[in-house]
């Protein structure tokens, strides 16, 4: 491997009779690496870059823009885009259900075995249910074993939370306590389970623990893989290539079939792989999406006030919505702020920055390690693993698809990452360009269709309004074609405040 790497080529070889759980697109490419730059001064090259090309207010602190409302509103003017915020931590989600990057130094040190044990390249929300009651009883409720664990802010049966130990959260995927957006998604998760377990024990009294558990989670699995596919994807890339991604046909003999039509792209022998020019590159666009602060609740934080996501530039334990702590009625997620719902007004819902290239300030002051440290810079951190990774340039994977490239100028990095930034920048900002879109479209294609217990393969005509656990006219109540604004639903959270819409009973608490 070539920039004096070892461990990342044996994880995604170039060889094309490669198989496992990592591979590559374009693995004749030739690895990019910034033309006159020494290895020696990489480090320094992708920091000048990081500081000066991809930053939407160079100099500022967090705090010093979530303190200046004319600040905001200069922000929000020059990069709002038409997505709103919530589908920034969904596409998070997502990723930590699909990706586990074991050249993370977190997940080096709290789950070295990941990779293999269940990790897997599907759709089927393993960060959720993780490797099973048998293997992390923890996850699951002690009082009813068809149900996901659930704990409480303060001990308030009304203010649900994930499931905690001294702060830090038990749960599939640990990365999913990583923001209060993230935590708070993957705690609608949890609950909308949960329910899907009450309503199956309300259709059939006699049901077994294990089977409603079952249908619970099958039903969860598959409307989940409908949002994702039909909800999320096409907001984020080029319509043209989306509908050309994954195809539902008639057969000459009239059955119907899911035909994956980017199969030249994303392709595999015996089962998915993660290809490392979406997980390293394409798909990490989504940390373009981040906004600098977010109004998060009311009352608790109330309307008007901007709380940073990140902010490591002072005191030990800031007013910001980092994770890995103990959540508080200030950080809880008013998901009508966040989301397009039936009670969405006024400035709400607060929308995703732009798929550019300039990241929130915020995204500069990680907590990856001390105040100053180039590791707290999240785009520098993303420069530099993509040329570890040795992927090829943005440039020479338009030319092998034959679409046209864009014209970087010569202080532009021809990073994959910075390169289906940059397109989508040249394309408005609201979805990715040609090359990015491809990428994901196809990966997420390919995923559905290589997944046996996916509803594309185990049921092709299955839609949401057919399900028996799904409650036609209540669980879609914002939008018919059902959205992620239906997992909030069900989860019982009110989204137009903090807390359930019923209070759950303590005995639900680990």
């Amino acid at each position: 491997m070539a920039h004096g790497s070892t461990h990342f080529d044996v994880l995604a070889p170039r060889s094309k009779f490669y198989q496992g759980p990592f591979g590559r697109l374009c693995p004749e490419l030739p690895a990019w690496s910034p033309a006159g730059i020494p290895e020696s001064k990489l480090d320094d090259f992708f920091l000048d870059i990081a500081n000066n090309l991809m930053v939407e207010l160079p100099g500022a602190k967090p705090s010093d823009i979530s303190e200046d409302q004319s600040v905001i509103d200069d922000l929000e003017a020059k990069f709002s885009s038409k997505i709103p915020a919530g589908y920034t931590y969904f596409g998070q989600f997502v990723d930590h259900d699909i990706t586990f990057d074991p050249a993370s130094s977190l997940m080096r040190q709290n789950d070295p075995n990941g990779l293999i044990n269940f990790r897997t390249p599907r759709l089927d929300l393993d960060n959720v249910y993780g490797a099973g009651h048998a293997d992390q009883p923890y996850l699951y409720d002690p009082n009813d074993k068809a149900k996901m664990a659930i704990d409480f802010v303060n001990g308030d049966p009304s203010l649900p939370d994930l499931p905690r130990f001294r702060g830090r959260a038990l749960i599939g995927d640990m990365r999913n306590d990583e923001n209060s957006m993230v935590s708070q998604l993957q705690l609608a998760f949890l609950l909308a389970h949960n329910t899907l377990v009450d309503r199956a024990r309300a259709a059939e009294p006699t049901i077994s623990d294990d089977d409603a558990f079952e249908k619970a989670r099958r039903t969860l699995r598959w409307l989940y893989q409908h949002i994702v596919w039909n909800d999320y994807v096409p907001r984020i890339v080029v319509d043209e290539v989306y509908k050309s991604a994954l195809t539902l046909e008639t057969t000459p003999d009239k059955r119907k079939r899911w035909t994956a039509g980017l199969s030249d792209v994303y392709k595999w022998k015996h089962q998915p792989f993660m290809p490392i020019e979406f997980s390293v590159a394409a798909y990490r666009f989504g940390h373009s999406m981040v906004r600098n602060s977010y109004q998060t609740n009311h009352p608790a934080r109330g309307f008007g006030d901007f709380v940073p996501i990140f902010d490591n530039t002072g005191s030990a334990d800031p007013d910001d919505l980092r994770g890995f702590r103990p959540m508080k009625p200030e950080n809880m997620i008013q998901w009508d702020w966040f989301l397009d719902m039936q009670s969405s007004g006024g400035p709400f819902p607060q929308m995703a920055r732009k798929i550019d290239t300039k990241l929130a300030n915020a995204l500069a002051f990680l907590h990856e390690g001390p105040a100053g440290d180039a590791l707290n810079v999240l785009a520098f951190r993303n420069l530099k693993r993509g040329w570890a990774f040795g992927l090829p340039s943005g440039t020479d994977i338009a030319r092998k698809w034959c679409i046209d490239p864009i014209k970087l100028k010569p202080e532009e990095p021809d990073s994959l990452w910075y390169y289906v930034l940059r397109e989508a920048q040249g394309n408005g900002g609201n979805t990715m360009g040609r090359v990015g879109s491809t990428i994901v479209s196809a990966v997420f294609a390919g995923l559905l269709k290589g997944d046996p217990c996916s509803w594309v393969n185990m049921a092709p005509c299955w839609t949401p309004k057919d399900e028996l656990l799904l409650h036609d006219g209540e669980d879609n109540v914002d939008d018919a074609s059902w959205t992620l604004a239906s997992i909030i639903r069900i989860a019982g959270i009110n989204p137009a405040g903090i807390g359930t819409v019923d209070p759950l009973p303590a005995a639900t608490a680990p």
